[in-house]
């Protein structure tokens, strides 16, 4: 029946009894009869001396925790040269030496905290019904055995940030299986190139443009193919990129005038002819269309002889309604009358004032007050602002709505713009662009190198390499191009093969995700367990 009941005790072990108990559930056992040799002289034996139990966690059933009390024998060594006299029983398949949980309830139990770290893991185990400490949990994944060796041969390399600006790691990534080979505890030149001296498998690295990689994969992997990663490689072109455009501010500041003046006439064309609406009246235009629309399907259905109810049913609307509506020949406008103002009596010397150029409200007011008016200056200021907006002023608020709209670019912005594709850039963007290369023509044999580059790092292109850096040897680039060449074989590898450290990145986030999990507070051998041992 217990056989039946409890198919999962560890192989090895023989149920003898199961007992209930207040905390969980205690399985009686015993190990199967085996031959059994003595460790230190290797000598079989089968004499017994005695027998002990041994009390160990193992894994819960239907929720409840289970401890086995295994029955081990104690036996003696019939070797009388050996120097020991008595030996217990192993348990190799069931539990370690001296070891308090089963083999299989400690891998559970490692997973959870290579997974989740100690707090988590200590509070998902409680749930599970095999609790234990968070430092416990972290114990056992520290002593968590050695990954298997890796035998990678593509990897790339990148500097993960223990604390920013202070503490810098490496990590080494598989990148042919997107995985963790390693992790290094700092950055420097001479670990990178021991651990390339330890695995002589590797036929190319991929890296950033740093140059502590570039001499370490020198002094470890000097057979070994570098890549340079093309995001920096075109982040390093941007940058370059940058620095020309920024000696030609006053062509930009130029073409962005001509920008603005342009964008300001089209507006004031578009102005010209009406006055522009608030957000209040535009609001309450929208809701009386809507009203109109929807009296006009009412009209529809009573020509076609619909009965009231109907057609309140059909529009959503109240028999009332639809009966007022029909009566007074449209939908109400709720409009209020207009009430009269204290400003009414004033508004003809404050029209002969106005069209006389005093447009200063505070002046206006002290006018009014000197005739003997007694006018507060804030309704002749609220006079003044809807005055201005309903006239000629509007233009130059028309003027300085384009101008809040569209700002003249940055330097940064201007290198992105000629290096963007024009399909996809905006008109103002495209007027720019066009205007500045007007005003600059050698912005223009610029942007043709750079953009001959992009097209060449993102393999678009069959141009040589070695022609872009004759053709940038002579031109603002010419510093950029120079740094390409101290590193060319690098860079060679990065438009001739497809490895970046993409991947790279997306482990360096995970491994940030696990650092953040353990607060700070781990070492890092903790981590490193924890980042090679999960997937």
């Amino acid at each position: 029946m217990s056989k039946r009941l409890l198919p999962l005790v560890p192989d090895g072990l023989s149920v003898l009894q199961v007992q209930p108990a207040p905390d969980g559930l205690v399985i009686v056992t015993t190990p199967r009869p085996t031959p059994v040799v003595c460790p230190a002289c290797q000598g079989p034996s089968h004499r017994r001396h005695g027998c002990y139990e041994r009390t160990l966690a193992d894994l819960p059933w239907q929720g409840c925790p289970v401890r086995l009390r295994v029955r081990v024998r104690r036996l003696c060594c019939t070797n009388p040269t050996c120097t020991r006299r008595t030996f217990s029983e192993p348990l190799p398949t069931v539990a370690a030496a001296y070891a308090r949980r089963s083999l299989r309830l400690g891998e559970l139990q490692r997973h959870l905290g290579l997974a989740l770290g100690g707090e988590a893991g200590a509070r998902l185990a409680q749930r599970l019904s095999i609790p234990l400490s968070p430092d416990t949990l972290l114990r056992i994944v520290r002593r968590s055995p050695p990954s298997a060796p890796v035998t990678a041969r593509v990897i790339g390399i990148d500097e993960w940030a223990w604390r920013r600006g202070r503490t810098y790691g490496t990590i080494i990534v598989d990148l042919e299986h997107n995985t963790v080979a390693d992790l290094l505890p700092d950055r420097e030149t001479a670990s990178v190139a021991g651990w390339l001296r330890d695995h002589p498998e590797v036929e190319i690295v991929a890296r950033d443009r740093a140059e502590v990689y570039g001499e370490g994969v020198r002094q470890g992997a000097p057979t070994a193919v570098p890549v340079a990663d093309r995001w920096h490689l075109l982040r390093n072109l941007s940058v370059a990129l940058q620095t020309v455009v920024g000696q030609h501010h006053v062509a930009i500041r130029s073409a962005a005038h001509a920008v603005l003046g342009e964008r300001i006439n089209v507006a004031r064309a578009e102005h010209a002819g009406h006055v522009p609406l608030t957000a209040m009246q535009r609001r309450s235009l929208a809701t009386q269309a809507r009203r109109h629309e929807r009296y006009e399907e009412l009209l529809h259905l009573h020509a076609a002889g619909a009965s009231v109810s109907g057609m309140a049913r059909a529009l959503g609307l109240d028999r009332k309604t639809v009966r007022r509506w029909l009566c007074e020949g449209g939908p109400p406008s709720w409009r209020k009358p207009r009430r009269p103002t204290l400003i009414d009596p004033h508004v003809a010397y404050l029209e002969q004032r106005w069209s006389e150029g005093c447009r200063n409200a505070a002046e206006l007011a002290r006018e009014l007050a000197r005739r003997g008016h007694d006018v507060r200056p804030r309704v002749v200021r609220a006079w003044a602002t809807r005055r201005r907006r309903a006239g000629s002023d509007a233009l130059d608020a028309t003027s300085s709505e384009v101008i809040s709209q569209w700002q003249p670019p940055t330097i940064n912005r201007v290198a992105f713009l000629l290096q963007a594709d024009r399909i996809g850039l905006g008109r103002e963007d495209r007027v720019f662009i066009d205007a500045l290369l007007a005003r600059a023509p050698a912005l223009v044999a610029i942007a043709t190198l750079a953009d001959r580059l992009a097209c060449l790092l993102r393999q678009q292109s069959s141009e040589s390499l070695d022609d872009w850096l004759k053709d940038a040897q002579h031109t603002p680039l010419a510093r950029f191009a120079a740094g390409l060449q101290r590193d060319l074989e690098a860079v060679r590898g990065a438009v001739t093969t497809p490895w970046s450290t993409s991947p790279v990145e997306g482990q360096i986030s995970r491994l940030k995700m696990i650092k953040r999990q353990m607060y700070g507070r781990a070492g890092f051998d903790l981590l490193r367990q924890r980042v090679l041992h999960t997937a």
